[in-house]
């Protein structure tokens, strides 16, 4: 049976990280009114969650037990579109940002356990009026009815360069050529694992966002919003 939340239309927003998916999706949430998932923010909550109970990353059915428990959901903020992460009622989106639970998500996103057991999860946030999607696999795997799927690229220096500058604002330290090295074997295990691997749906409109400010992406994603799904923005 089909019910209103099946109805609800979805835009989704792929691609690895340092793209700017991120602020792209927060920014659309509160410029349409839609609902956001993070999905990403679900494997770093899911890596997180195993750690704290000394879970091996790579004992999947127990890991993948940890990602069917999670209580969590994603909130907002109307004053600067940032983004909070609430899991069993506290707010720790501070502890998903550093890279070594980036790297540990990435790992226990490879599982297909863990993606099984957050399949339907993350399906359960499609509800009106509408619902952003940010993630890997969203327009192939988790929402492949999408009304509008995006996918977003850079190089890898770039990436590395914004993520670097994050880093330094925060007044972490960060080594550049390091960052580089990450990013390329995240990209590898992202793109090369047996399970949803990252790619562009076959309908998925590519941006390359290397040269362009968040402003130029954003522009981009609303003009193509309003024109294929009729949206009325939340002015």
């Amino acid at each position: 049976m089909t019910s209103a939340n099946d109805k609800a239309p979805v835009i989704t927003v792929d691609g690895p990280s340092g793209v700017g998916k991120g602020t792209l999706c927060q920014w659309l949430a509160l410029r349409l009114g839609w609902r956001l998932l993070d999905s990403g923010a679900l494997y770093r909550l899911t890596a997180l969650a195993a750690r704290h109970r000394d879970l091996p990353l790579d004992e999947e059915s127990r890991v993948a037990a940890v990602a069917a428990e999670l209580d969590v959901k994603f909130v907002t903020t109307d004053g600067n579109g940032s983004l909070r992460v609430i899991l069993d009622g506290v707010d720790v989106g501070a502890a998903l940002r550093g890279e070594s639970v980036g790297n540990a998500a990435s790992r226990v996103a490879a599982l297909p356990a863990v993606r099984a057991a957050l399949l339907q999860r993350q399906r359960d946030f499609r509800r009106p009026p509408g619902l952003i999607a940010d993630g890997r696999d969203m327009g192939t795997v988790v929402f492949p009815d999408a009304e509008l799927k995006l996918f977003l690229t850079a190089s890898a220096g770039e990436r590395a360069r914004r993520r670097h500058k994050q880093l330094s604002e925060q007044g972490l330290d960060a080594n550049l050529k390091c960052l580089v090295g990450e990013i390329a074997e995240r990209d590898a295990r992202d793109t090369q694992r047996a399970t949803a691997p990252l790619k562009p749906a076959a309908d998925a409109e590519v941006l390359d966002t290397t040269r362009l400010s968040i402003a130029d992406v954003c522009a981009w994603a609303l003009a193509l919003a309003l024109q294929r799904l009729n949206c009325p923005e939340n002015l």
